[in-house]
C-alpha cells in the first residue's frame, strides 16, 4: 500500500493524482495525507481505486470538516497520525536555507485565502498561508470524539509500544500502523520492524495491525508479514518513482516490489501470503527475548492507569520493575 505522503507536486507536476492512479492500477490502497498539493476532492475524482485518508488533528473545527470532507469523497478509512505532535528540526533543509516551493500549497486548505486570483494567491502563499494547520495532538481519551465524527474505520498510525496498543483496542479502535514516521522525527528511536512483534502480541488479533518505515525490498515486505503485519505501506521508494515517471514510475516501483516478494515467497516455499509466518525468521536475540512474556500484565497495568486506579509513577515503576530496568 502506499504510505501517506505530503507535497507530492515537489516532485512531478501530476503529484497525489499520479500516486492514486498508480495506486488502482497497481491493486492497492493509497493514503492522501493532510498536507497533500492535491485536494481530497481532487484526488478521490481521479482515483477509481481505494483511498484512506491521513488525518493531522489541527483543532476540532477543522478537524471535522477534513473527515467529513474525506467520507463524503468515498475515502475508505480515517487514519490518524501520532506520532508528530510538533514538527521536526530538518537540519539539512536548515543548512541549505531550502523553503517549501510556492507550488506545494496544500490543497486542502486552499479555501483559506480568500481572493484566489493568481496575483493574491502568489502573496498569500509567500506569506506562509500555504502551510497546514499546526498539529493539535489528541489524548486517547479524546478518541470517542473523532469516532463520533465518522463511520468510518479508524487507523493510528505511529503506535510502536505495547502499551499504547492496548489502549488502541480499549478504545475500539479498528487499526494499528507500527511506524516511527520513517526514522524522520527523532533519528535514535528503536526501528518499526524492532516494536512490531511486541504490538502485534498487544492486540491480539482485536484490531488490523499494518507497518510502515524502512520497506525497500520485497523480502522486507515478507520479514513484515512474518512478524504479524496484515500489510505494508511505502512511503520513499513512491517519491523515487514518481520523481522519474510520474504515474508510471509509481507502478514500476510498485512491480518491483511485488515481483521481488513473489520470488522471496517462492524461496520460502509459500504460494499465498496466507501462508506466511514468523517460522522462517532468525531473530535477533533482543527480539527473541522481547517484553513478549510481560504484556499481559504491562497491559493490566496501562488499563488501570487509564482508569485513574494508578498513577503515572506507579505505572512507570511496575513496567520498570516488569521489565528489569535499574533506574540510575
Amino acid at each position: 500500500m502506499i504510505a501517506p505522503a505530503s507535497r507530492q507536486t515537489m516532485v512531478h507536476p501530476d503529484g497525489e493524482i499520479a500516486t492514486a492512479r498508480a495506486a488502482a492500477a497497481s491493486g492497492t490502497i493509497m493514503g492522501l495525507s493532510t498536507s497533500s498539493t492535491k485536494s481530497i476532492e481532487e484526488v478521490a475524482q481521479a482515483a477509481s481505486g481505494p483511498l484512506w485518508f491521513q488525518l493531522f488533528h489541527c483543532g476540532k473545527e477543522e478537524t471535522t470538516s477534513l473527515v467529513r470532507r474525506a467520507e463524503d469523497s468515498g475515502y475508505k478509512a480515517i487514519c490518524l497520525t501520532v506520532d508528530t505532535p510538533i514538527p521536526s528540526d530538518k537540519e539539512m533543509d536548515i543548512r541549505n536555507n531550502w523553503r517549501t516551493p510556492a507550488e506545494a500549497y496544500p490543497g486542502n486548505f486552499l479555501y483559506k485565502i480568500t481572493s484566489k486570483t493568481p496575483s493574491n494567491l502568489d502573496s498569500s502563499i509567500s506569506e506562509g498561508h500555504h502551510m497546514r494547520p499546526p498539529t493539535i495532538p489528541l489524548t486517547f481519551e479524546q478518541l470517542p470524539w473523532l469516532k463520533s465524527l465518522t463511520r468510518l474505520p479508524i487507523v493510528i498510525k505511529g503506535i510502536r509500544t505495547a502499551e499504547d496498543a492496548a489502549l488502541c483496542v480499549k478504545y475500539d479502535i479498528d487499526g494499528i500502523v507500527v511506524s516511527n514516521h520513517g526514522g524522520r522525527q527523532i533519528d535514535c528511536t528503536l526501528s518499526s520492524i524492532e516494536t512490531l512483534p511486541e504490538v502485534v502480541t498487544a492486540v491480539d488479533g482485536k484490531a488490523e495491525i499494518y507497518f510502515d518505515s524502512g520497506i525497500r525490498r520485497g523480502s522486507d515486505v515478507l520479514k513484515a508479514l512474518a512478524l504479524g503485519a496484515k500489510g505494508v505501506f511505502i512511503g520513499r521508494p513512491i517519491f523515487w518513482g514518481l520523481a522519474v515517471n510520474g504515474q508510471a514510475g509509481v507502478e514500476k516501483v510498485l512491480d518491483i516490489l511485488y515481483r521481488e516478494l513473489d520470488l522471496v515467497m517462492a524461496y520460502c516455499g509459500f504460494t499465498s501470503v496466507d501462508q506466511i509466518d514468523d517460522a522462517i525468521l532468525h531473530l535477533p536475540l533482543e527480539m527473541e527475548n522481547s517484553r513478549i512474556p510481560y504484556i499481559e500484565e504491562i497491559r493490566g497495568l496501562a488499563d488501570l492507569h487509564a482508569k485513574g486506579l494508578i498513577s503515572r509513577n506507579e505505572f512507570d515503576s511496575k513496567r520498570e520493575s516488569l521489565l528489569g530496568i535499574e533506574k540510575q
